[in-house]
């Protein structure tokens, strides 16, 4: 057995996010065959210090995490220069925790940074920017650099002046037996569906501007809370299309896979993104999908089971492309073709990086 640290900024085991996701699924699988702690932070007094949970070691640090960002902790350092660990895995670039990391005492480093290139507001590329010397400290250090897509590893190459080899891409995963029995069931109406945090450079704003111009029988469906919430339903009033749009937040695990499964097109226009666990959602549950042809999206475009709208969206142009997403006919036996290569199981994900642990 092997003494695995993880160290990730949100909340283990209730966050929601590629982040959340990667840790709280290859822990629970390493677990069964490791001793895999995890380091996280502390959302609130309910939650206790430390805890097991399948398996896993637990502990919870008080956090400073302006607007949810940064998770700057006096906690957590001081705790990891204490930890004995064979294995000490950083999540999350755009966060102190991993960075923090390079103070715990360990045989072996590694980086899975999950990195953008930019700051989600103005004020935060600033930082990101003044933030670069010691982000490159940091992944010097490391012992293997985790990329989740091809995208990330030439952006982080290119930023960081890193060695290729040092590099490895392993995509996020899905729990793929959760797909295997969706149906699509028969309505008298459409929808549009995005999921994913309520912010500006995801792009969920531009799906209200689109609506009107789509046919009446089709409706938006919104999954996801985040600060433009509030936003998109004065817009959605002012555009008079308020019964069309549904908002939903803080589903179950079965709620969001049935949203995935009545859907007829997924569409996601975000600016930013290393991966996209919510396109490999979609696909796996044979959805066609509209991607801002940005960033790591781009690697699912192929005209085939995922359409790009060019960047920046041009609201008729996108009307176009969700139409003929739309009317394309596609359904789970066109959209398998990404299992194995771009969507793996969590289990796979787990034993690619227990290679690079051992």
């Amino acid at each position: 057995m092997t003494n695995i640290l993880q160290v990730c900024p949100v909340a283990y085991g209730i966050s929601e996010g590629g982040i959340a996701e990667c840790v709280n699924n290859v822990s629970r699988i390493l677990a069964q065959r490791h001793n895999v702690t995890v380091f996280s932070s502390k959302p609130n007094q309910a939650f206790p210090r430390v805890q097991d949970i399948n398996g896993v070691r637990v502990e919870r640090f008080k956090y400073y995490a302006p607007s949810g960002s940064y998770f700057f902790s006096f906690e957590l350092p001081l705790r990891l220069k204490r930890g004995q660990f064979e294995i000490v895995h950083g999540h999350g670039y755009h966060s102190f925790p991993l960075h923090y990391c390079t103070l715990a005492k360990c045989k072996k480093f590694i980086a899975s940074t999950h990195f953008h290139g930019h700051g989600h507001t103005s004020f935060r590329d600033s930082l990101f920017r003044l933030f670069k010397p010691f982000g490159r400290e940091t992944l010097r250090k490391a012992d293997k650099i985790v990329a989740v897509s091809a995208f990330e590893k030439s952006l982080l190459e290119k930023t960081f002046n890193i060695d290729p080899s040092k590099v490895v891409i392993i995509p996020n995963g899905l729990n793929l037996s959760e797909f295997s029995g969706l149906k699509s069931p028969k309505r008298d109406f459409r929808s549009v569906l995005y999921v994913g945090t309520l912010q500006t450079y995801k792009g969920p704003q531009y799906l209200l501007e689109v609506l009107p111009k789509l046919d009446q029988d089709i409706i938006l469906e919104i999954v996801g809370k985040g600060p433009l919430k509030k936003t998109l339903e004065l817009r959605a009033k002012a555009l008079n299309v308020s019964n069309r749009v549904k908002f939903y937040q803080d589903l179950t695990r079965d709620e969001l896979l049935e949203r995935y499964a009545q859907a007829d097109v997924f569409v996601l226009l975000s600016q930013y993104e290393a991966y996209s666990i919510v396109v490999a959602e979609a696909l796996a549950a044979g959805k066609p999908c509209v991607l801002a042809q940005t960033s790591a999206l781009v690697e699912w475009v192929d005209d085939e089971s995922c359409f790009g709208a060019d960047y920046p969206i041009n609201i008729n142009k996108l009307a176009e492309v969700i139409n003929v997403a739309m009317n394309s006919g596609i359904n789970q036996s066109k959209t398998k073709k990404w299992i194995g290569t771009k969507i793996l199981d969590w289990k796979e994900v787990a034993r690619r990086l227990e290679s690079i642990y051992t």
